[in-house]
């Protein structure tokens, strides 16, 4: 399919970014495999050999690989400044490599990023990854200031592809915590010349220090046909091999119940899923004695300390997990394999047919290993050899591919990382990099020695490890642990993930077998498959695992995970012997006062002066309908023409909120059909704006303070506003404040309201969801401002993002179709740090000579002239949504994802769901097409006269959860429209960009040149 080139020198300096050498002669074909992806859009994914993530591996290789990173880290940074920096690592993948790098690094805490939202702990900040199988991240430290240090931040992933993530999260949180050094690490460094020079410009636009250090840099060869061809190859292995996934037996006990407590340490027998009929496997359920309220890894900050306790704990949970390991049962008995059962050579594998005998050793089922009933011989003092890797592993290399003899950052006599392989050196437990060794307990043995029986003998000769997604760090120092009592084992370590990854049963390739089951922590993105790589043995009998330890946090700890189909239904069917490990769940309990940390304007003790806008002298509205707390920019010509802001914008130079596109003068067909519209759905709208504004005033406050988020936010906070009055006598304060994607919400508003408001009174409002990007801007904008309520009001939620709404379809809100012609004649929002001071508003223009096409007092004095004959509903719905879970689902966000990902768009930033925010694209941006569900009706009359006018197909399609997606166009360039701004490039086409910049750009992405 490909190949790789590549050299060891990690990275390069450059006009404002330097770079250090990586691992001498590591070679990429060591480091890294090939596999194909389920996704015509994106053909390939680059695998690991010692990640630990989809190839099994041995654990000192993958924690030692981290650790040495993190020591050349050091080295770059000094003592002094190593104790003063923060280690970020990515989720999934990268949060074991991560809390790696921070071991090696020692003095600094360190940090994950997490797709798992944890109630009760506020987001203190987030960013976009946007070539990731999920591409939210969220930060959740237990201490909000621990991002605002001033030292350097080192963040970890496990490749650079293109970079697009590092410039993503330094943007991201360089606004809110700025600082002058960022250390970015990573495996192997695949990034193109362009992508090397885009990250160096990045650098010298920020003002700060960027270095890099990896172990490997090169590049990905892949013919100019890869998506063809690789969908070609998806299509024939699944043909001929269609999935099994990890079909559970008929019958099972009743799952997910927790078992009986027995006493600390010892292990309880549980029933699991896929049992046979009458007798199923058992799975041993083992008490590790994880120390309290010792953090399970990164998610909430893991500091030196807590890694003073984990080092101290290991060795005692080592050796109750090999006890467990010897009493499990052998569950061969209960499902007998055929030792020579035919297995697919390619995809999934089921168990085979239970009519055969067990298979001799190093076939399918091991012979039973009775426990012993003593407690067996230690491992002595030097610990023991473990057998090397058969000669054609791919995942073992004979040489330790990221730990090369001349290494100077790497002491030749340092335990952790022998010159050579250090799988196959003696095992030896020691510190932690910069952790003193605890002093030995009376008799002997180390820490822990007293309380902690020998280790009996082995009754395996692979074992495996298996971490759950973002739950890799504990596992992996768990798997190294127990590695080092048991002799004669081998012992692996990977994770389960998210990522959908084709196997081919192929020695020469690197997904051999999968495993497919259900999530089981209930995530917040909803349901959906997940996966384990290379556990089944496949056709290699060689490569069984005798005895499978899955380890999981006690969030994932559900019924789920016990079900038939479920996780542990999987891995009973490819093990003879298989243990449950726990791990708490660590949540914080009671979390510290926000510190005043670095914001993007002022300090929080200076108020801005002047008081809000109002109209007349800003804005068609009356005063009292709405005060605006912004500067006027009238006077200020903002206004670019929509390809020149796209192409700005789409390459970094500029941001959206910097400039304002021309305002849209609509013709006189598009009038009648706002004015139709309006008429059609007025009715709705008022019941909508009925039932949201019952919810607030019943749920949030009696008396709110209304804050709509300009601009879109306003005419709805006007209508609640008229709603109150009308239904309760009500006269509620109303204001419009800034909200910028990407930069948060108007600190200096904020500031000004909470002097003169309660702000727990507040009640922030919007028109309509979409994704949700703007709901997760406010949650992260509002986390130093804990007296805010962070959840927004808006008339309808089609992305499920919210639970205070007045409806949750997807229909046109005429306020929509138009852009200050219905807003009160103002624009959107201009944040730009030549006009906006650390103390100032955010700014906007009023564009008085429109006076002449206003519609904004005929769109409210319409829907609430209906209020009177839809109260009786709108009561009604209000008490219906009362009594109804209205939690957030983020099924828009999961669409979104979806959506960029099967359209090769990678980037939800450029995928606008719903009406709203279809028009806003046809308005406002460069449109690439538009998705519409299959027979829509009138309310998307507007969208295509506009897609028309502008040139953009509509393409109809089932099962899209919006009446439509607008698509901005990826990777624009004014090249790709004519000189009328339509997206037509050819003369006489009637389409658009489609297929040649589909595949154009597709081809782009996944092409890299050859290595430097």
């Amino acid at each position: 399919m490909g190949g790789f080139s590549g050299r060891g020198d990690g990275g390069r300096g450059g006009d404002g970014v330097s770079g250090r050498g990586g691992d001498g002669g590591a070679e990429l074909r060591e480091l890294l495999g090939l596999a194909l992806r389920r996704n015509p859009k994106r053909a390939h994914l680059l695998v690991s050999n010692v990640l630990g993530k989809h190839v099994p591996q041995r654990p000192a290789i993958v924690h030692d690989a981290g650790v040495r990173l993190g020591r050349r880290v050091r080295e770059l940074l000094g003592d002094e400044a190593a104790a003063g920096a923060v280690v970020l690592g990515y989720a999934e993948t990268a949060t074991g490599l991560g809390h790696s790098v921070a071991d090696g690094l020692a003095l600094a805490p360190y940090l994950h990023s997490t797709r798992r939202p944890v109630p009760g702990v506020a987001t203190v900040g987030g960013f976009e990854e946007e070539h990731s199988h999920a591409t939210s991240h969220l930060l959740l430290p237990e201490d909000p200031g621990l991002l605002a240090s001033t030292g350097p931040l080192v963040l970890v992933d496990d490749e650079f592809s293109t970079g697009r993530t590092v410039l993503n999260t330094i943007a991201a949180l360089h606004r809110r915590f700025p600082r002058d050094h960022y250390v970015v690490v990573a495996l192997v460094d695949m990034r193109s010349p362009e992508d090397r020079a885009r990250l160096d410009a990045f650098a010298a636009d920020l003002g700060a220090r960027v270095d890099l250090v990896a172990a490997a840099a090169g590049a990905v060869h892949l013919p100019d046909d890869v998506l063809e061809r690789g969908a070609k190859l998806v299509a024939a292995h699944e043909e001929a091999a269609p999935d099994h996934e990890a079909a559970p037996a008929p019958t099972a006990p009743p799952a997910g119940a927790a078992p009986t407590a027995s006493p600390a340490g010892a292990a309880s027998t549980v029933p699991s899923a896929g049992a046979a009929p009458g007798a199923g496997p058992a799975v041993v359920r083992v008490d590790l004695g994880w120390p309290e309220a010792l953090p399970d890894g990164g998610r909430h900050g893991f500091t030196p300390a807590h890694r003073v306790r984990l080092e101290a704990a290991l060795p005692t949970m080592a050796t109750r997990l090999a006890n467990a390991l010897a009493e499990a049962p052998n569950l061969a008995n209960a499902l007998p394999k055929a030792p020579d059962d035919p297995i697919p050579p390619a995809g999934d594998h089921s168990p085979p047919p239970a009519d055969g005998t067990p298979a001799a050793p190093g076939g399918y089922a091991a012979p039973d290993h009775p426990a012993p009933s003593g407690g067996g011989a230690p491992a002595s003092p030097g610990g023991h050899t473990a057998p090397d890797a058969p000669a054609d592993d791919p995942a073992a290399p004979a040489d330790d591919p990221v730990a090369p003899a001349d290494d100077p950052a790497v002491p030749a006599d340092d335990i952790a990382a022998p010159a050579d392989n250090p799988a196959a050196a003696p095992r030896r437990t020691a510190p932690a990099p910069g952790v003193p060794a605890a002093p030995p307990a009376p008799g002997g043995g180390g820490a822990g020695a007293t309380d902690r029986p020998r280790p009996p003998r082995p009754s395996s000769r692979r074992v495996l490890v298996l971490g759950f997604e973002e739950l890799m760090y504990a596992p992996l120092r768990i798997a190294k642990a127990l590695d080092g009592v048991l002799d004669g084992v081998e012992v692996r370590y990977s994770t389960t993930t998210r990522s959908p990854v084709l196997a081919v049963d192929d020695p020469g390739y690197a997904i051999r077998t999968r495993l497919t089951f259900p999530a089981h922590d209930e995530p917040a993105d909803g349901p959906g498959p997940r996966y384990a790589y290379n556990v089944a043995p496949g056709a290699d009998p060689d490569r069984r695992f005798d005895a499978v330890v899955a380890v999981v946090d006690s969030t994932a700890d559900t019924p789920a995970l016990h079900a038939p189909g479920g996780l542990l239904a999987a891995l009973s069917t490819h093990t003879d012997r298989l243990v449950l490990a726990v791990v708490p769940s660590y949540r914080p309990q009671n979390p510290p006062t926000p510190r005043t940390v670095p914001e993007r304007q002022a300090p929080p003790m200076h108020q801005p002066s002047y008081e809000p806008l109002r109209g007349p002298d800003f804005s068609s509205y009356a005063p009292e309908e709405v005060g605006w707390l912004l500067q006027d920019f009238s006077h200020v010509t903002l206004e670019a023409p929509t390809e020149e802001r796209e192409e700005a914008i789409q390459s970094g130079g500029a941001h959206y909120a910097e400039s304002l596109p021309v305002e849209y003068q609509p013709n006189e067909r598009y009038q009648d059909l706002f004015r139709a519209a309006l008429d059609a759905s007025a009715a709705r709208i008022a019941r909508a704006v009925g039932a949201v504004t019952e919810t607030v005033l019943a749920e949030r406050s009696p008396r709110p303070v209304l804050v709509s988020l300009a601009r879109a936010g306003t005419p709805v906070g006007v209508l609640m506003r008229r709603w109150a009055h009308h239904a309760h006598g009500l006269d509620l304060p109303h204001y419009a404040v800034s909200i910028v994607r990407g930069r948060g919400i108007d600190t200096a508003a904020l500031r000004w309201l909470a002097d003169h408001h309660d702000p727990s009174d507040v009640v922030f409002v919007d028109g309509w969801t979409g994704k949700g990007a703007i709901t997760r801007e406010l949650s992260d904008a509002l986390a130093p401002y804990p007296d805010f309520d962070p959840r927004i009001a808006v008339l309808a939620d089609p992305g499920r993002c919210v639970d205070t709404y007045g409806t949750r379809d997807d229909f046109l809100v005429p306020s929509a179709c138009l852009n200050s012609t219905v807003s009160g004649l103002i624009s959107r929002t201009v944040l730009r740090a030549d006009l906006v001071g650390p103390n100032d508003f955010h700014g906007a223009k009023y564009y008085r000579e429109l006076a002449g096409s206003d519609v904004s007092g005929y769109f409210l004095d319409t829907v609430s002239g209906r209020f009177a004959e839809v109260a009786e509903a709108a009561m009604a719905d209000a008490r219906q949504l009362a009594a109804t879970d209205r939690s957030p689902t983020w099924e828009g966000w999961a669409a979104v994802e979806r959506i960029s990902q099967e359209y090769g768009i990678h980037d939800v930033n450029l995928v606008k769901p719903g009406v709203g925010e279809t028009t806003r694209v046809l308005l406002r941006r460069v449109p690439w097409k538009i998705l519409a569900q299959r027979g829509a009706g009138a309310d998307l009359d507007h969208v295509r006269l506009l897609a028309e006018q502008r040139g953009v197909p509509v393409e109809e399609i089932d099962g899209l959860p919006y009446t439509c997606v607008g698509l901005i166009h990826p990777r624009y360039t004014r090249g790709a429209t004519g000189a009328d701004g339509k997206a037509v490039t050819t003369a006489g086409t009637a389409g658009t960009t489609d297929e040649a910049n589909t595949a154009g750009i597709a081809n782009r992405d996944e092409r890299t040149v050859a290595a430097r």
